[in-house]
């Protein structure tokens, strides 16, 4: 079983602690029985949106336990669907794109839940979109770090649908991720861009991840208190602007040792 779970695990620049400790062990066990039944992986990513629909109609219902069931069912499976792609030799374009844009709707319909619930529509809107946005900065800042580049591969039929409707939902933030790093990094040496581009950033981003985030969901939403988490997603702003400080700091200090007469 740990051979198997190493084949499956998707290399990262970081952790996600939970994820790991947690969540892909208990994805796992999904697999290992998924796999002698040929279950497709798109499959998978269908069970886990459905999940996550489910969870949100439980919360708009005020049943908070088993809101809080659905969401941590719907994390397992979302971590099961990349193993057993893996696993089983079936990685593909078609399940990147639904899966991106399955856990967006289950994120929407969540939230749409809350507000519901809570009977505070503003706040859940700036739940989701900080949620959003946090998602984005992982995700770009990650692959920024490994220094891959932003590809549109050549699709057909309901893969090519699904990658127009992520390059609405998530081009248009993956650009805006390199348009703006590049600018900042125009013209700099290569200590200010490794600087720029630090672990310890890309580090703690990876561990507020999905995983993570719907965790934490799950456990204000089982607390009785599900409008809390987005006091949560207020704390992860104030932390991200404060790793976007640092990086700023971190590339101006290398900028000032790589010049004339600066520190060395």
């Amino acid at each position: 079983m740990s051979n198997a779970l190493a084949r499956s695990r998707k290399t990262r620049a970081a952790k996600d602690w939970l994820c790991e400790v947690v969540y892909r062990p208990l994805a796992h066990i999904v697999v290992l029985a998924l796999l002698p039944l040929r279950v497709p992986p798109p499959a998978v990513v269908l069970g886990s949106g459905a999940a996550g629909i489910a969870g949100a109609v439980e919360l708009a219902r005020g049943q908070l336990i088993a809101a809080a069931l659905l969401i941590q069912l719907k994390t397992v499976l979302d971590n099961a669907d990349g193993q057993l792609a893996r696993l089983s030799g079936k990685v593909t374009l078609l399940g990147r794109y639904l899966d991106s844009l399955c856990d967006l709707l289950v994120d929407a319909a969540l939230f749409g839940a809350l507000a519901w619930y809570a009977h505070a529509p503003a706040a859940a809107l700036f739940g989701f979109v900080a949620l959003t946005a946090v998602l984005s900065l992982n995700f770009n800042l990650e692959r920024l770090y490994r220094g891959a580049a932003i590809s549109v591969p050549e699709a057909h039929g309901l893969t090519y649908v699904l990658q127009r409707a992520y390059a609405f939902a998530y081009g248009w933030q993956d650009a805006l991720a390199d348009r703006f790093v590049e600018r900042r990094l125009r013209g700099a040496s290569d200590e200010r861009r490794a600087a720029y581009h630090d672990l310890t950033t890309v580090s703690v981003l990876a561990n507020l991840g999905m995983t993570p985030q719907l965790a934490a969901f799950g456990i204000c939403i089982a607390a009785g208190h599900p409008l809390a988490f987005v006091w949560v997603l207020a704390g992860e702003a104030v932390l991200v602007a404060l790793l976007i400080l640092r990086r700023e700091t971190l590339g101006r200090d290398a900028a000032f040792e790589g010049q004339p007469g600066g520190i060395t």
